[in-house]
């Protein structure tokens, strides 16, 4: 199970380092949009910029949704209840935990 620790918790600093990025990246998008005047929904050149903050604010919800993934794997390991099936109670098999670490449920359910 030490393995297991070391794996999610890089995994929710690294989670962490990418919502720290994505948070920088918004702010930019709404700083350089609030001090323009340019009509971005009319631009043909590309994207408009509320599509481009649209777009990192639903990547930083999916970050933020993934690190409340792994502090659960996390708490599961301390209270003894990783590896174990949230629905039926059978155990996960190791290889989804392998390539799932966040998995709450085994393959069946």
């Amino acid at each position: 199970m030490e393995r297991t620790r070391d794996v999610l918790e890089q995994d929710r600093r690294t989670t962490l380092e990418r919502l720290a990025a994505l948070t920088g990246d918004f702010e930019r998008i709404v700083d350089a949009s609030r001090d323009s005047n340019a009509d971005d929904e009319h631009d043909p050149e590309g994207a408009t910029i509320a599509f481009e903050r649209s777009q990192v604010d639903a990547l930083a919800q999916q970050a933020r949704a993934h690190l409340d993934e792994v502090d659960a794997a996390l708490a599961r390991l301390d209270d003894g209840t990783y590896g174990t099936c949230e629905r039926c109670g059978g155990a996960i098999a190791a290889a989804r935990l392998e390539a799932r670490p966040t998995a709450r449920t085994c393959v069946t359910c």
